[in-house]
């Protein structure tokens, strides 16, 4: 049974990225609704993801999305960042959005449009260089949509060398992070469809190169913890990106839809060393109807409570029922863990680190939905195009 004292030293030392588009308008390709006080900047996405992180305390990077984050001083942006007690994370690349890319980016049969799409990836890693930034993501709508419409093995040859040109123009301490999504916007072939594919490019790249595994990128009873294990097994996990889903790629609250996933392969994460490795734990999430801050506050408190679980799990226990064959009670160590209110330990160590044991009670205490709704009066409100 791990001790009490190092189960609040893990908590308390946990980071989880917030990302720069879930403060803006976001929502499906049906609608998006606007919120008041949305920002319209990226320093104002800055300013709400340091309420996040002061009332949470273990939310102090935020991932930019280019080019819904575009400045003209990148170095500026990240220096704003660090006056907010935050840092800049990952650089998420867009070749999804331009009329362009239509038939795909870098997987386009048109070399002009390869070249245009490898320009905007090598221009992100520009933009690592300016911020400091360490992570370099990478995620492709590039599919076709019917038998023929191009040939599949030529696809994954043009992506192969962009890849390649990509990972040539990486610093020494920089990652590229492949993402993978077994459908949409490509309904017949997807280029990077499921964890296998992302991990052959990257295993043929080498170690600056890793895969990210999102929640909602798989078919319906896809066993996402053995995903998780495997790749921390090989040493290929770069990021995770938390959310939820009922049907597809829904990026709800992490934790909405099946709050025992999570906690499945929050145990997997930390039965392999996940939450002392350089393993990016992002939210990847939009929110259409629910209030963007505390939307994501709670997030990140749901996160919290399955890592808490997973780090009570009594792993002795569970390692004897295993060797002899006990079935129910390896289960039941599990869910022992699972079964747990971590709650009041998780306000202790709030507590501990001077912050209101209650994050979203504490954040409606302060006034800042008030405060943005007026001050943002005006201007074009940030959101992703849709």
């Amino acid at each position: 049974m791990t001790a009490p004292s190092a189960v609040k030293a893990a908590l308390a030392s946990q980071a989880i990225e917030t990302p720069s588009w879930a403060y803006g308008n976001s929502g499906t390709r049906f609608k998006v609704f606007a919120q008041q006080g949305v920002p319209r900047t990226p320093q104002e996405k800055l300013d709400d993801a340091a309420r996040v992180h002061q009332h949470t305390g273990v939310a102090p990077i935020v991932a930019l999305h280019i080019p819904w984050d575009r400045v003209d001083d990148y170095a500026a942006l990240a220096r704003h960042a660090e006056d907010l007690g935050l840092r800049l994370g990952a650089i998420n690349a867009n070749v999804f959005q331009d009329d362009d890319y239509k038939l795909g980016s870098v997987c386009h049969p048109d070399a002009t449009v390869r070249r245009k799409a490898l320009d905007h990836l090598l221009e992100c890693v520009d933009i690592m260089d300016a911020t400091g930034s360490r992570d370099l993501k990478l995620w492709f709508a590039d599919g076709t949509n019917y038998p023929g419409q191009d040939d599949i093995r030529s696809r994954q040859d043009r992506l192969a060398e962009a890849l390649a040109a990509v990972y040539e123009r990486l610093g020494d301490d920089q990652r590229m992070l492949l993402e993978y999504k077994f459908f949409e916007p490509a309904f017949y072939a997807t280029d990077v469809p499921d964890w296998g594919t992302a991990y052959a490019h990257c295993l043929k790249l080498g170690p600056k190169a890793q895969v990210v595994v999102d929640t909602g990128h798989h078919a319906p009873g896809t066993n996402i913890e053995f995903i998780v294990a495997l790749l921390l097994r090989e040493g290929k996990l770069g990021g995770f990106d938390f959310n939820s889903r009922f049907y597809a790629d829904d990026d709800l609250m992490v934790g909405a839809a099946d709050p025992f996933q999570l906690f499945r392969i929050m145990y997997e994460v930390v039965r392999g060393g996940g939450l002392a490795s350089e393993v990016a734990f992002m939210l990847d999430q939009c929110h259409n109807i629910e209030p963007k801050i505390p939307a994501i506050i709670r997030s990140v408190m749901n996160v919290q409570e399955a890592t808490a679980k997973a780090l009570l799990v009594d792993r002795e226990a569970l390692a004897a029922a295993q060797a002899t064959g006990d079935v129910l009670a390896a289960n039941g160590a599990l869910m022992d863990a699972f079964s747990t209110d971590v709650r009041p330990l998780l306000a202790e160590v709030r507590a501990d680190a001077g912050l209101d044991p209650d994050p979203v009670a504490a954040y409606h205490r302060s006034g800042w939905s008030e405060r943005i709704a007026e001050d943002r009066k005006g201007g074009q409100q940030a959101g992703w195009g849709a």
